[in-house]
């Protein structure tokens, strides 16, 4: 990172804490720069989020609502999100999203300032919800940038009569989930932008609400009645709403002489309005005033995001443009801009942005004049600052710190106190925020991090409430179904709770005190032996619980209870799968912080509940393949003559014959018009799958087959178990 310490410090909070982050500062101060280098060079996964369009188009990343599927409605904590039902707040993530959100370790979210409190709390809700993790953001570090001296957040007189009844204030840090969370503030001191001393301490007391009748005289000074400036000095204008820009630009376009020229964008895939760069319809003429509004995309650096020119020449065949700082002309030719969404990539698995929509269009506005908010982020040498009419907390700052020179700044109106509005909340804030020295706690944040993960690695309560919650399922509802499987969980749970649980809570006092005691606890020998021993021990004693309820999924008819059960079953799938590779890879390579959580990210992000990776959960573990392990467990149960009703064995000993019949008979049911128990219960379908009987004497013989049932579809069951049997050699 660049040599300031500063920045120094923000880049070891977020390498190797866990702690969240405000990182802040003054505008000019490099904020933005932090984030760039951040996305090229950290190694932890991240997504970078910002709460408006323009904002996420600076930071290169997508908007809050547009990545967590938000409403624009204010999110009230008792509310809670629903998928189905009447609630205002719905999801429908893909496989690939939640699988995103499970995998960062990382959430930026620039320009915090805008972000209202129940906004972040809506972004908790859904992490919490899909990484079913109940810590706030679901255990995810937050990274906010931003500067709470500048654009407040947005908020109606109606909503923040709702909102007001469950928080203090509409910013980021009323949010109740960030209240249950440590986070730290560092704040940037050093700026870039402006040189000149004097300004700064001018801007300096307008953000930090120091503005007496001393700096108002010398600030009003750049007020120059009737001040016109001469076209090619460039000076754009700054106003504090849409209608003033929009009239100030069509008014200046029509006085030039000349024919105009329209240029349309092309807009494919989706790319909405909201997220527009410039102009869809780009009307120009030759010595219209412009503002470039990207990067110079050839890497020459002729122009950036801000910088003011004048078209010099223009023709539907183009455009040319003078750079009004350097005096350089420029031919210019259509760019374009994306709007991706995060997505794997399916060979890395690393977090990746997708295109879906593109808007070309030369990379040129208006700017005559364009709003405060639109000019947040942006940097001129020479403005004229309308500010009388602001309205809202930081307009007036943001306004006047776009500025490089106090002598390129002109006021179009005096500045009185009212226009320089500043929220006490906001002062309160920071006074609290710069008592805490981050610095000083860095070192035990650290060291807590690394015993966090610890936790993590050897904690097995959430396995073992994924476990409980699947037993008593069972135990409740398919306990006639799959007697010697609930036992069998029954008597796992148990050992479970006396070989894992028990000794990793002793465990726990162990490394805890190891770490505690060694200046490089992350290079102890013995700390490293004992996490080895250890990860070698808990992977032992879960192998069995594999067998026992993770290999296979049991099936029921009861729509209800079955989609119950396959989440259950999924989610004690997941987390006995990722624990155990983890413990695996630990016991092999040893245990660091940055090679855990890559680790961990690659591992959560894998295909589950697949066959090919059935099978190579056995293999790995030295089991037997799904297959191998039924036949182990069948018996030749051939129906015997005589009355009664047969014995069937608990577990399903055929289960591709068991499979085959429950299709028959689920496309019968669907045939008729039938709930598919009405053809042929499941109780009966195992019977049949695990006796085989030969003919319908058999058949009706098997408990849960009536004699009716064997009547109408006997043959067809009948011919499909002896095809299996056949095939079987049975």
């Amino acid at each position: 990172m660049e040599q300031n310490p500063e920045l120094e410090l923000a880049w070891r909070f977020i390498e190797t804490t866990g702690t969240h982050l405000f990182l802040t500062g003054k505008a000019g101060t490099g904020k933005t720069t932090f984030l760039r280098r951040l996305k090229a060079e950290s190694p932890k996964r991240m997504v970078v989020l910002a709460p408006t369009g323009i904002a996420a188009m600076n930071a290169g990343g997508i908007t809050l609502h547009s990545f967590f599927q938000l409403p624009f409605a204010p999110y009230l904590p008792e509310s809670s999100f629903q998928s189905e039902g009447e609630m205002v707040y719905r999801y429908r993530f893909s496989k690939e999203k939640i699988s995103i959100i499970r995998s960062i370790d990382l959430l930026v979210i620039d320009e915090i300032s805008m972000v209202r409190a129940d906004l972040l709390d809506a972004v908790d809700a859904v992490l919490r919800r899909y990484r079913r993790n109940s810590l706030p953001f679901g255990g995810v570090q937050l990274l906010m940038i931003g500067d709470l001296q500048q654009l407040a957040p947005v908020v109606k007189d109606d909503e923040w009569k709702m909102l007001s009844k469950y928080y203090a204030t509409p910013y980021f840090f009323s949010s109740k989930a960030l209240h249950d969370t440590q986070y730290f503030t560092i704040e940037l001191t050093k700026v870039y932008r402006q040189k000149d001393d004097r300004f700064l301490e001018m801007l300096n007391s307008i953000r930090e609400n120091r503005c007496d009748a001393q700096v108002l005289e010398a600030l009003n000074r750049r007020y120059l009645p009737g001040f016109n400036p001469p076209r090619e000095e460039g000076y754009i204008r700054l106003v504090t709403h849409n209608i003033q820009a929009q009239r100030i630009n069509d008014r200046e376009l029509e006085r030039l002489p000349g024919r105009s020229y329209v240029f349309e964008a092309t807009v494919e895939g989706k790319f909405p309005e909201y997220l527009y760069p410039t102009e869809k319809i780009l009307e120009l003429k030759r010595g219209a005033q412009v503002m470039f509004v990207k990067n110079d995309a050839s890497g020459g650096h002729r122009y950036y995001n801000g910088t003011i020119g004048e078209v010099t020449a223009v023709s539907s065949q183009g455009i040319e443009v003078r750079c009004l700082q350097t005096g350089e002309k420029l031919a210019l030719q259509p760019e374009e801009w994306s709007n991706a969404r995060y997505a794997l990539d399916e060979e890395t698995k690393a977090i990746t942005e997708v295109v879906e929509g593109t808007f070309r269009q030369y990379p040129l506005k208006l700017a005559w004049a364009i709003t405060i908010h639109k000019s947040q982020g942006l940097t001129f040498d020479k403005a004229i600052v309308d500010v009388g009419a602001s309205f809202a907390h930081g307009q007036a700052y943001v306004a006047l710190s776009r500025c490089r020179t106090l002598e390129g700044l002109v006021l179009g109106a005096p500045v009185s106190a009212k226009a320089i509005i500043n929220d006490e909340t906001v002062a309160a804030f920071t006074r609290e925020a710069r008592g805490k020295d981050p610095g000083f706690c860095f070192p035990i944040l650290q060291l807590s991090y690394f015993k966090e993960l610890l936790t993590e690695l050897f904690g097995f309560q959430p396995l073992l409430r994924s476990f409980k919650h699947y037993v008593r399922l069972l135990d409740e509802h398919l306990y006639r179904l799959y007697p010697k499987q609930l036992e069998a969980c029954q008597v796992e749970l148990s050992r479970l709770e006396q070989r894992v649980e028990s000794v990793a809570e002793k465990f726990a006092v162990q490394y805890i005190r190891l770490a505690n005691d060694s200046p490089d606890y992350e290079h102890d020998a013995q700390l490293q032996a004992r996490i080895h021993a250890a990860a070698k021990y808990f992977g032992d004693e879960l192998r069995p619980l594999y067998g026992v309820a993770v290999r296979k999924p049991l099936e029921t008819d009861n729509k209800q209870l079955k989609k119950q059960l396959a989440a259950a079953y999924e989610e004690l799938r997941d987390r006995y799968r990722l624990k155990a590779d983890l413990l695996a890879f630990v016991g092999e390579a040893g245990f660091s912080v940055s090679s855990y959580l890559k680790q961990k990210a690659l591992l959560t992000l894998e295909v589950v509940g697949t066959p090919i990776r059935a099978k190579e959960d056995a293999r790995r573990m030295g089991l037997p393949e799904v297959d191998e392990w039924l036949e182990e467990a069948r018996k030749d149960k051939k129906p015997q003559g005589g009355g009664g009703k047969a014995e069937v064995a608990s577990d399903i000993l055929h289960p591709e014959l068991f499979d085959r019949l429950r299709a028959w008979r689920n496309k019968e049911a669907e045939r008729q018009g039938l709930p598919a128990y009405m053809v042929f219960q499941q109780k009966a379908i195992l019977g049949i799958s695990n006796l085989l009987p030969a003919d319908k004497e058999a058949l009706l013989r098997i408990p849960h087959v009536g004699k009716r049932g064997v009547e109408k579809y006997g043959d067809e069951v009948l011919q499909i178990v002896a095809a299996y049997r056949k095939e079987r050699g049975c």
